[in-house]
């Protein structure tokens, strides 16, 4: 993190911070105080008393300074990897099956979220006839969130016999995960003229209120057409807070595929654009693995992987974020 040039515009900055301004003024105290003794210290008489007082303000100071920098330093840690996030998913190609495997896919990372001691809750979902996801979101919250969770976000793709396929025919299909950190400080800012904002009726549980109220909020970004929706809180003011949230995400994360697209050449060291369209990960059943094709690698016992036994694949990729990537294979191995 860079820090100002000069005493005065660092302690100008943490004055700013609401969390560091009353360590700053301490700080401005004691440079008064240093100040006043200054002037005593040109007495001869005083003059070692002066310097005992010197010594005894200077560690004080150093001790402000280094709680002010400490405080500023896990800010930022905070900004770049918040306890926050957004999980969506959607289903892809594949019909009920990948609604399925959707709602499967939101299943293991809830499993993984609880046993983390991590919150998590519904924030829209739109479900088919048997009980699979077309699309829903879920905000997950806790310790290192994001940062276990990073990088999740792509084509998430499955093989394997359904259990309506009489002829044993092994079914592909695929869902997309997005993970979307919410930040305190956003990146970019919206015009509130581009924001269109629509209201339904909730459905699912939540007593009678749900149903007769148009609670529900969904809100639509025009020029770039991204939306983001909410119907898990009571009240419509709640769901639309809650929806802007995750449309500032969702913008976010536009913004930063493009800069990553920008810069490609520059990003062979990281894994993958975290891009949801890129394909990062495929389950096959049949073979009990599990094989992320960004770092070639592959974990066998699935069932209890989609029990949210996800530890030692985030491990690895975690491990692996300075590690060269390579282009995920199209054939699963």
């Amino acid at each position: 993190m860079d820090t100002p040039s000069t005493p005065e515009a660092t302690l100008a900055r943490f004055k700013d911070n609401q969390k560091t301004a009353y360590l700053a003024a301490e700080y401005e105290r004691l440079l008064q105080e240093e100040g006043e003794l200054r002037e005593i210290a040109l007495d001869g008489d005083l003059g070692a008393l002066a310097r005992e007082d010197f010594a005894r303000i200077d560690e004080q100071k150093a001790a402000l300074m280094a709680q002010m920098q400490n405080i500023v330093a896990q800010e930022q840690t905070e900004e770049d990897f918040p306890n926050e996030v957004v999980l969506e998913v959607r289903a892809g190609a594949g019909g009920e099956e990948a609604a399925l495997f959707a709602r499967q896919l939101a299943e293991m990372y809830r499993a993984y979220a609880l046993a983390h001691g991590w919150g998590s809750r519904v924030i829209s979902e739109s479900k088919t006839d048997i009980d699979g996801y077309k699309e829903a979101a879920f905000e997950i919250r806790g310790r290192d969130v994001y940062r276990r969770l990073r990088f999740e976000t792509g084509v998430h793709r499955v093989q394997r016999v359904p259990a309506t396929e009489k002829s044993g025919r092994i079914h592909t299909s695929t869902a997309s995960v997005a993970i979307l950190p919410i930040r305190k400080k956003s990146k970019i800012n919206i015009n509130p003229a581009d924001i269109d904002m629509e209201f339904s009726r909730a459905g699912g549980a939540g007593g009678q209120n749900v149903n007769k109220v148009e609670s529900a909020v969904r809100v639509v970004h025009r020029p770039t057409g991204i939306d983001a929706r909410s119907q898990s809180e009571r009240s419509q003011a709640q769901n639309r807070e809650q929806a802007m949230a995750v449309l500032m995400a969702k913008l976010e994360r536009l913004y930063e595929e493009q800069e990553a697209a920008k810069h490609a050449a520059h990003r062979k060291s990281q894994i993958g654009t975290g891009d949801r369209s890129e394909k990062i990960r495929t389950y096959n059943v049949l073979q009990d693995r599990v094989t992320d094709h960004r770092i070639k690698e592959s974990w066998h016992n699935l069932p209890a992987i989609f029990r949210g036994d996800l530890d030692p694949i985030l491990d690895a990729l975690e491990a692996a974020g300075d590690v060269k990537m390579s282009d995920a294979d199209e054939d699963d191995e």
